[in-house]
């Protein structure tokens, strides 16, 4: 027995080294999105400095993306416009110092004595500097942008003093322009593990046996598959995935609901890899029921009309356009088909998080909810976005499908990462 758990144990090692375990490629890739896309996202939002306050144990939510996931005491990020460009500089606590200087992410490091504040020494710059607008990352609308506590916040106004404090302006739009766009190398990753993500929601339904398999256990085959592999949740582990064949039910847990024949269900899925990006994908079968070769007729009218939506909303997808004008094409596909009123967004922004920052695929039936969707598609963002149909179950419960799917805008439209599902999976009945 020791000797098979040893050569599993060895499997699984080998499975994750040669999938998604680190190095990760996140190290540089970071480097050359500071280089490559920040100074047009800063020049977009009209800042000349973004500052960043980072420290142990409760840090700045884009600390990793900038270098300072590793501080200890306060150490203060810039990165600006001067002279002779694109700069950056920190000014890190001497213990972290040297280490910093060696990752090569910013251009210069100012080591700061202990007993000194690293504040008080970017204080000194600024002032020297005649920056007229300073980003600092506080916002209502986005947590990717808020990383800036009260306190930190009354701190740096008293440093910099009334004059100098005046000049401190949100990082909100910098920070949208910056992580909207994804450099190729990024969506490259992000089709390799939408490539898994679906593979192993085919391979989850094809355990099912109607009237035995429960949502919780295509669930756990799910789990079972990511701990193999060495990737994690997408989002909220409770509820990734969430295997629905009942009624609608939004974002949730499996439940121990028997699989039965008749039933369409869903399986909304992602997956973390490297520790950064995620996937989020919907794939739907139906339970055939005894002598049924394909599913009736009801049913494979609300599928193709949840396809149909999809598709009009990936043809509206291209530079320029709202995600407002997204989410309109596929409600005119739901109005005609006969689809009950669904409450959810086309689509959403998907890369770092789940729901990432990015133009919301949506606000065309509750506008003031959703101000991102009067937002303009660029090239190189990246969506997860739904075909919707719903509709009335005898029961009195609604039930909808929303195949969902992953694109990146293009030059000139949108570009599936793989191929969207065309059809439903069919599990065949148990008799």
């Amino acid at each position: 027995m020791l000797r098979i758990l040893f050569i599993l144990s060895l499997l699984v090692n080998s499975a994750v080294a040669s999938n998604w375990s680190d190095p990760s490629p996140w190290f540089d890739i970071r480097k050359q999105r500071i280089q490559q896309l920040l100074p047009d996202a800063m020049q977009r939002a009209d800042i000349d400095a973004w500052l960043i306050l980072c420290r142990e144990n409760n840090n700045d939510p884009l600390a990793d993306h900038i270098g300072c996931e590793n501080a200890g005491s306060l150490a203060v990020f810039m990165f600006f416009f001067a002279d002779n460009g694109f700069d950056s500089i920190a000014f890190s606590p001497i213990g972290e110092a040297t280490a910093l200087a060696e990752m090569g992410i910013v251009n210069n490091v100012i080591s700061v004595p202990r007993g000194e504040s690293a504040l008080d020494v970017a204080s000194q710059f600024i002032k020297s500097a005649k920056f007229t607008r300073i980003a600092v990352n506080t916002s209502s609308t986005n947590a990717q942008a808020d990383g800036l506590t009260h306190s930190q916040h009354i701190a740096l106004e008293q440093t910099l003093g009334a004059s100098l404090a005046k000049r401190l302006v949100s990082s909100e739009e910098l920070v949208y322009q910056w992580l909207a766009i994804k450099l190729p190398e990024e969506v490259e990753i992000m089709r390799q593990a939408a490539e898994l993500t679906e593979k192993w929601q085919r391979e989850a339904y094809a355990t099912v046996i109607p009237g035995k398999t429960t949502d919780a256990d295509v669930a756990q085959f799910l789990k079972m598959k990511m701990a193999e592999h060495g990737v994690t949740d997408a989002w909220a582990p409770d509820q990734n995935p969430n295997v629905n064949s009942g009624q609608d039910r939004g974002h949730s847990h499996a439940t121990d609901k028997v699989i039965m024949p008749g039933d369409v269900i869903q399986t909304d899925f992602g997956i973390r890899v490297h520790h950064r990006w995620v996937t989020d994908i919907q794939r739907f079968a139906y339970v055939l029921k005894p002598g049924e070769t394909d599913p009736p007729e009801n049913i494979q009218h609300y599928w193709q009309s949840a396809v149909e939506g999809r598709n009009a909303a990936f043809a509206a997808m291209r530079p320029g356009v709202r995600g407002v004008d997204v989410d309109s094409a596929q409600r005119a596909v739901m109005q005609r088909t006969g689809s009950e009123h669904v409450m959810w967004s086309t689509g959403h922004p998907v890369g770092y998080v789940a729901h990432d920052t990015g133009p919301n695929l949506g606000g065309s039936q509750s506008p003031e909810v959703r101000p991102a969707s009067q937002r303009k598609l660029r090239a190189g963002m990246t969506f997860a976005f739904d075909g919707f149909h719903s509709w009335l179950r005898d029961d009195g419960t609604f039930k909808t499908i929303s195949v969902e799917d992953m694109v990146v805008i293009t030059d000139d439209g949108a570009e599936f990462l793989i191929p969207p599902q065309q059809s439903l999976i069919l599990i065949p009945s148990s008799e």
